[in-house]
């Protein structure tokens, strides 16, 4: 972790966090067994292809879905539980006829709904999300001044006048002007329902932004706009941000760490500068490969890397879990490898 941030609190941390679809025993693991830690004020940035996971973390976290396992803890305090992985541990240890387990998980479970109950809308109003996509965010039906005022009458603010304005400073901020207040999503541009996201999600004053891959949709010199907005409200006011995307190039620029995600795991935790200094995983090199460089000779020359994990993993003797080969560099790998790894960075 770059020196900035070592030693900062931290804000958000996720353990072993699972998010399964159709049931607990069933192969769609969307999210497996996933940690990490966001510090106050920095940027985490999340990448991997199509399907690994990515914007499914955040989603969970935010609790858009209920957690199949693992917990989610925000500034300190436990805001969200995983029950049905607590219910399939309590069946075995009735089976086993371990009495002592039962009651300790009965006791987690209890202790888990509660949690999931209390701090639902008390806590995750410190968190909020910036979508994908801008067109299927927004109500087209609601006007600009609807959409970013809507979580403010949600929290029970109803003096009309200290809401207006606090909606006007907000498409000051994010660079709209009070005439689109009135106008509805469909009369903007993908920049400017974007930035309508935007200020949607700051006028709360969170902590934490979770990022859904809000440049995807947008023209490349729009996304360098977007990018530069989030730096510019970043400091002022002291945001932290997990950055989801797909563009490692935009990644490096505006992250601090870099966490890479392949089917529904991270592979790879490490600096931004260090991860594209020294990539161990070879996922993680499979992707840097891919990054396009605007030079027509390079490009001739350049050699694609492709990642088969049945060739390039042997995992028969023993399985893989999440190591740091080096200070703050995470690899998720066996003994083997990290030693391969390690004898490799020097």
């Amino acid at each position: 972790m770059s020196n900035r941030f070592r030693d900062a609190e931290v804000l958000l941390e996720v353990q072993n966090l699972k998010q399964y679809f159709g049931s607990m025993r069933a192969n769609v693991k969307a999210v497996d067994d996933v940690s990490f830690q966001i510090h106050k004020g920095e940027v985490l940035g999340v990448v991997g292809e199509s399907g690994c996971g990515k914007t499914t973390t955040g989603r969970s976290i935010i609790k858009l879905y209920d957690i199949t396992g693992g917990k989610v803890i925000f500034n300190g305090e436990t805001i969200t539980v995983g029950i049905p992985e607590l219910k399939i541990k309590l069946k075995e240890a009735r089976k086993n006829g371990n009495k002592e387990e039962v009651a300790r998980l009965k006791k987690e479970i209890k202790e888990g709904k509660h949690i999931n109950k209390t701090h639902t809308s008390r806590d995750i109003n410190k968190i909020q999300m910036i979508f994908q996509d801008p067109v299927a965010s927004l109500n087209p039906r609601m006007t600009v001044r609807e959409i970013i005022a809507e979580g403010l009458t949600i929290r029970g603010i109803k003096d009309k006048e200290y809401v207006n304005k606090r909606v006007l400073e907000m498409l000051d901020l994010v660079g709209l002007v009070p005439e689109h207040a009135d106008r509805y999503p469909h009369e903007f541009s993908g920049g400017q329902r974007q930035r309508i996201g935007i200020a949607r999600a700051i006028v709360l004053e969170p902590e934490l932004i979770i990022a859904d891959e809000p440049i995807s949709a947008l023209d490349v010199s729009i996304q360098a706009q977007v990018i530069n907005l989030l730096n510019e409200l970043r400091e002022k006011m002291g945001l932290t941000i997990m950055f989801v995307a797909h563009d490692l190039s935009v990644v490096k620029y505006f992250s601090d760490r870099i966490a890479v995600m392949y089917f529904g795991k991270i592979v790879e935790l490490a600096d931004a500068d260090e991860l594209f200094a020294n990539p161990c995983h070879p996922y993680t090199k499979s992707l840097l490969s891919a990054i396009p460089f605007p030079d027509p000779h390079y490009e001739k020359k350049r050699k694609r890397i492709i990642y088969t994990p049945e060739l390039d993993h042997d995992y028969s003797a023993e399985g893989p879990s999440l190591r740091e080969v080096s200070p703050n560099h995470f690899v998720y790998c066996n003994t083997a490898e990290m030693e391969k790894y390690q004898a490799e960075m020097k």
